[in-house]
């Protein structure tokens, strides 16, 4: 009899602390998932944040260091020149990557370090109280934007994988989402091909995965997803932005 059900081996057999339809839990699957498909946990190593995903290593079950708030691209361009056999990535929100750290994704992308980054993008900081992020929508409320953002006081929100089509360092960018059971499928197969970009050598790779925090968008979990759907897809569209693979 086939076996369909099976334990990740890149997952610890710990409890998750996510708050009830956060995104994340998903993301930690199927990154465990791919890591465990291609063969590669034992060579693997990831870089933690500031931010919900701050405490990625009680999770995954391969080697996982932290980097000052901002830092994961810096940190493990580091990892990846000294170990260039190893497989590096970062895992990362939208405050991280695009507030405290858009010099470190920024350079990190021109320069082509052969790294990966999976970039969680929930449209506020989770963490720290649900304040607004640069991927915060028009309009949409948040502690720092009680009446909702106003482009002519905190401009637009950044879209990530445009912002980093132009440059030359980078080869594959892609958008999906964990909001149904065929986007899931999607965003498996973009962070599997993220990471073979890197065995490949051929240099840097992001995958944006639209995900939901209900805690801070003061959303029940169902009612997160159909936010997404209707709000944040419109803006930030699904698919392959860049791919020269």
């Amino acid at each position: 009899m086939k076996k369909i059900l099976f334990k990740t081996e890149a997952l610890k057999d710990t409890v998750m602390s996510y708050c009830p339809g956060c995104g994340h839990g998903v993301i930690h699957r199927l990154v465990a998932e791919t890591i465990d498909e291609l063969g590669i946990r034992e060579k693997t190593i990831g870089i933690a944040p500031v931010g919900c995903a701050v405490f990625a290593y009680d999770y995954w079950n391969f080697d996982v260091t932290e980097a000052a708030h901002g830092r994961p691209p810096a940190v493990a361009t580091g990892i990846k020149r000294v170990l260039p056999d190893r497989v590096v990535f970062t895992y990362q929100g939208d405050g991280d990557l695009i507030a405290i750290g858009t010099a470190e994704t920024i350079h990190a992308a021109n320069r082509g370090e052969n790294i990966t980054v999976i970039f969680v993008n929930n449209c506020v900081y989770g963490m720290t109280g649900g304040q607004m992020a640069p991927t915060t929508l028009i309009g949409q409320k948040t502690t720092t934007t009680p009446f909702g953002r106003d482009e002519k006081i905190a401009g637009y929100p950044i879209r990530v994988c445009e912002l980093l089509s132009s440059l030359g360092g980078v080869t594959y960018l892609e958008r999906v989402a964990v909001t149904d059971a065929k986007n899931i499928i999607k965003a498996k197969r973009a962070i599997k091909k993220a990471f073979q970009v890197q065995l490949d050598k051929k240099g840097f790779s992001l995958v944006e995965v639209l995900s939901s925090c209900p805690t801070d968008w003061g959303l029940n979990p169902q009612e997160a997803i159909e936010y997404i759907e209707k709000n944040m897809i419109p803006y930030f569209p699904l698919g392959v932005v860049k791919d020269k693979s």
